[in-house]
């Protein structure tokens, strides 16, 4: 295969790797042991080929705007120089073979692990890109020299098309290196998946690259990640953070789901985390925790929307506009006095239909089904099965309103298998 310095045509890192390099007159140069790419970029150009020189020990780099010419060799002019730079990366810089060949990455569209079994390669008159990974069979028989092979047994067998398997670069991202995790591109890429496929992903990867994965992802991702983890290995993750990282984390979380992870961590460490979160937040999951998991106390969360009877439709309105990112549920508005007696509920259609003047005594519904702090878990369930509520209050015995059980809080005791 040969590939004029003008003209565009794809090639495979396997294609590419164990070639000599030779310079205009013919004379050996080295062989190619990998290629180098700058992977800020959205297709990381390849900058230089790491070889060894002939009767060198020492790998060495040549610039890839010296190629020439890739046929049954690598062409390059002028020669290398007899004092080449050596393989040393610099700052974003990618090692393709040693970084990607055989590893395992993401493929944040189809939100799954993958390993790679080539690389995909677009040469455009003197520069050559990075565009996909092969993660299908076929690439992988291209590896060992058994691709035409493989196609014609396919056919014959099977009737069967032996298709590639490409991934874009831009849904790929590496997990073979925490400073490649740590790379803005990388952290946009993994913050565009759902955070249950994001915390599917970190489910099924080894403890270090799990680690290495969530550490890398900005406070309000890890938060929203983490929610949606096994509860065994958020607590393992939250273990490997300093209590000042751990905070910012869980400040993000709602309050039940910190008071989660906060009562299943070490006393000590969950006490340090605590002693680092912003007071306000640190006294609602305090409070959390004084309850029992399974029961209505240790279910509810304390970020739920409640006002007074004689506010307006348009303040409520206005309030949950200002306040509805840190509130669990906006499904209800809960109607308290001034001790925080629960007086009534408000729907969010009830509020929406409304006109902006009428007031929340005026529109609340009283017959609120509610449940005791102390009340079971399958008691809560009935009264969601029964009632076909969205959420639940829970009161005490002076009917103080203390929290709010949102159903899946409750799905993720009674079926976690469903509410994770």
């Amino acid at each position: 295969m040969a590939v004029s310095p003008n003209s565009q045509v794809f090639l495979f890192l396997s294609q590419i790797l164990g070639k000599r390099i030779v310079d205009s007159a013919g004379r050996v140069q080295g062989k190619v042991l990998d290629l180098v790419v700058a992977v800020a970029d959205l297709y990381p150009p390849v900058t230089a080929i790491l070889y060894l020189p002939e009767g060198a020990k020492s790998p060495a780099r040549f610039p890839w705007n010296k190629v020439t010419h890739i046929a049954g060799q690598v062409v390059v002019s002028p020669p290398a120089s007899a004092d080449a730079p050596s393989g040393n990366l610099g700052e974003g810089e990618l090692l393709l073979k040693e970084s990607l060949l055989d590893k395992q990455i993401v493929d944040t569209h189809g939100a799954k692990i993958l390993r790679v079994n080539d690389l995909h390669l677009l040469k455009v008159n003197h520069n050559l890109f990075l565009i996909h990974v092969d993660v299908g069979f076929r690439g992988l028989m291209r590896r060992v020299g058994l691709e035409k092979a493989a196609d014609k047994f396919f056919q014959w067998f099977f009737d069967y098309h032996l298709a590639d398997h490409f991934i874009p670069w831009r849904f790929v991202q590496p997990l073979s290196s925490p400073a490649l995790l740590r790379l803005r591109v990388a952290q946009d890429r993994l913050s565009l998946l759902h955070p249950a496929d994001l915390a599917d992903i970190i489910e099924e990867l080894d403890i270090h690259k799990r680690t290495a994965v969530f550490q890398s992802l900005d406070v309000e991702t890890a938060a929203e990640a983490l929610e949606e983890t096994d509860p065994k290995i958020q607590v393992r993750l939250i273990e490997n953070l300093n209590p000042a990282k751990a905070s910012d984390i869980i400040e993000e979380m709602s309050p039940s789901e910190a008071a989660d992870i906060l009562g299943d961590l070490p006393k000590e460490k969950a006490e340090g985390i605590l002693k680092e979160m912003e007071k306000g937040i640190a006294e609602d999951v305090k409070e959390l925790l004084e309850h029992p998991e399974e029961k209505a106390g240790g279910l509810m969360t304390t970020a739920f929307p409640t006002l007074p009877p004689q506010a307006t439709a348009r303040e409520a309105m206005e309030f949950l506009r200002h306040e509805g990112e840190n509130l669990d549920l906006i499904d209800y508005l809960y109607v308290a006095d001034a001790e925080e007696h629960l007086l009534g509920v408000v729907s969010l259609r009830d509020l929406l239909l409304a006109s902006p003047q009428t007031v929340l005594g005026d529109m609340m519904d009283v017959r609120v089904v509610a449940v005791r702090l102390e009340e079971e878990k399958e008691e809560i369930a009935d009264r969601f099965a029964k009632y076909g509520l969205k959420a639940i209050p829970v009161v005490d015995e002076e009917n103080h309103v203390k929290g709010v059980i949102p159903f899946k809080s409750l799905l993720e005791v009674v079926a976690p298998q469903l509410g994770k």
